[in-house]
């Protein structure tokens, strides 16, 4: 998919409209371990070294792929794979086996029905092609009967990489949150913000 056609990153928010692992049961505290895990993996430099323990060497290739098609590096921050999404996915799905089947499935449905629909598999496709079979599962409302398993499996995906790449420095950085930082000096919330949400500030 070509770049010019691929959607911001403010785009790419609003399309994810449920939060963040909306399909799966996780607890936080793995949420946390596996983007730091994923962090470390970066920081060594480990990524060609790097051996995924429930991925397959070409479903790793296809999610390296895919997590960039839905987080694609832009002129703010990295891509998913900049984030260590990837591996935050395979060290999550090494911790809950109930989420291995759906994805292994996912993936095997993208690849078969790009192979049906234009001969080859999902990562020998052209941009145009990876981007008209995404668009027939992207949009839960305008999807045809037929591609719903692609539609669960898409949904799943996306929710998945977003967790893995806002719970990154990367994507800490690129919320631009300002949280955990020390203040020498604190005069309460600012009078607009306070006009904004209708509160009046005691005196």
């Amino acid at each position: 998919m070509a770049r010019a056609d691929l959607p911001s990153r403010r785009d790419v928010l609003k399309l994810l409209a449920a939060a963040p692992l909306a399909h799966f049961a996780i607890a936080y505290a793995d949420v946390e371990r596996a983007a730091a895990q994923a962090n470390d993996a970066l920081q060594q430099a480990a990524e060609r070294q790097f051996r995924p323990r429930f991925f397959s060497p070409a479903e790793y290739r296809l999610v390296r792929t895919l997590s960039d098609i839905v987080i694609p590096r832009d002129a703010r921050s990295g891509s998913a794979t900049d984030a260590g999404v990837p591996q935050f996915m395979d060290f999550i799905l090494t911790a809950y086996p109930s989420m291995q089947a759906p994805m292994r499935e996912g993936l095997k449905w993208l690849n078969d029905a790009s192979t049906q629909r234009f001969g080859k598999p999902f990562l020998e496709a052209t941009a145009a092609q990876r981007r008209t079979l995404l668009d027939a599962i992207a949009y839960p409302k305008r999807a045809a009967a037929a591609d719903q398993a692609g539609v669960e499996f898409f949904n799943r995906f996306r929710d998945l990489t977003a967790s893995g790449f806002w719970s990154s420095r990367i994507g800490v950085a690129d919320l631009q949150y300002r949280g955990n930082t020390a203040q020498a000096q604190w005069n309460g919330c600012p009078p607009a913000v306070l006009r904004k949400i209708g509160v009046r500030r005691r005196r």
